[in-house]
């Protein structure tokens, strides 16, 4: 009736022989081989040292999933014993499974299981990576406005000049020698970063518009250095510590894509503010458009500044394209309603 029942509660089993340290889940080899029915440890040690093995295969470090401890198992009411045991993650239950005494039923309900335990955990992992992914680079486009702003106060007009030269100091490269680097076609440098690169450039970004701002840096040229110098700088620690040059991590899907699967796979949505008009500098207001805008915010855009005629310039900033701002042909009358509905539209 035991082994019945065992069979028949194949999840509760390995549920509850699952542990925890509070930082990941494992199971004990011991644990495992009572479970599946082997008369004693050391007949399931071969059946380990084949998932070992196809563990070393797969490209994985052994020694991330299979480790070797001590452990206590009683002996009585009272007297324990310290025993040779290896504590095993999801995937190593996973690949035990795929060696174990395939006649034994609870051996294919096990294969089972861990199978599905461990796409649930590559899932999971995925969408943690990924809604962090998308929450640096929303928070790239934010720090990038401001930054906008900042350099826009401090006398720079060439915003595509300024920009590359974050980009030069930082992979030591033009933006447009990265995109060629990358082999990442038409598609814009930040939309197929991955985090490590996005988190680089986001330190990037708000450390330029910090000094700015403190050193009350004018005047374009200086502002330009400035961001370059900066760039520079985060360039050298990278070095200092061992780290991967932003220039050689590779590319990864789209933003866009990557949107589409986290969807798909239940993620959080993270909402991100399109665009930002600054206020006019010197009879000019500037308008940072990511770049994921969509065509059609772009024509809903462009009816809005036309119904709006005045004396200030509008200057179109796309994020990540090195070269000069656009000025469209019509001026417009700047007012906080203006800014508002701008925001809205893009929003």
């Amino acid at each position: 009736m035991n082994k019945i029942k065992k069979i028949n509660d194949t999840n509760t089993i390995f549920d509850e022989l699952k542990r925890s340290n509070n930082k990941e889940t494992f199971w004990s080899a011991r644990d495992l081989a009572k479970a599946l029915d082997y008369s004693e440890y050391r007949h399931f040690l071969p059946v380990i040292k084949k998932a070992k093995q196809a563990c070393e295969k797969s490209g994985q470090l052994v020694d991330d999933h299979f480790e070797d401890v001590l452990d206590m198992i009683k002996l009585g009411k009272t007297a324990t014993r310290e025993v040779d045991d290896i504590f095993m993650s999801r995937y190593a239950c996973y690949l035990v499974m795929q060696n174990a005494d395939p006649s034994k039923e609870i051996v294919a309900r096990g294969q089972t299981y861990f199978a599905i335990q461990t796409r649930r955990q590559e899932l999971s992992d995925q969408t943690l990576e990924g809604q962090k992914r998308l929450y640096i680079r929303g928070e790239v486009t934010e720090e990038n406005k401001k930054l906008l702003s900042t350099a826009q106060k401090a006398g720079v007009r060439k915003f595509g000049v300024f920009y590359d030269a974050g980009y030069r100091g930082l992979y030591g490269k033009s933006l447009s020698e990265i995109v060629k680097h990358k082999g990442i076609g038409k598609d814009q440098l930040l939309d197929r970063a991955g985090a490590t690169e996005l988190a680089a450039n986001l330190f990037r970004i708000t450390q330029t518009d910090e000094k700015i701002r403190q050193d009350n840096i004018k005047g374009e040229r200086n502002a330009i250095n400035t961001h370059n110098m900066i760039g520079g700088k985060i360039r050298k620690t990278i070095k200092e510590i061992g780290g991967v040059l932003p220039e050689n991590l590779p590319p990864e899907v789209h933003i866009k894509e990557l949107k589409k699967e986290l969807k798909k796979l239940g993620g959080i949505k993270v909402s991100e503010k399109k665009t930002q008009a600054l206020p006019s500098v010197e009879n000019s207001i500037h308008i940072l458009i990511p770049t994921n805008t969509e065509t059609k915010d772009l024509k809903a855009l462009n009816k809005l500044l036309k119904e709006s005629p005045g004396e200030t310039s509008v200057r179109l900033v796309f994020e990540g394209n090195i070269s000069d701002e656009i000025v469209l042909p019509s001026k417009v009358t700047v007012s906080k309603k203006l800014i508002s509905e701008i925001e809205s539209i893009l929003s």
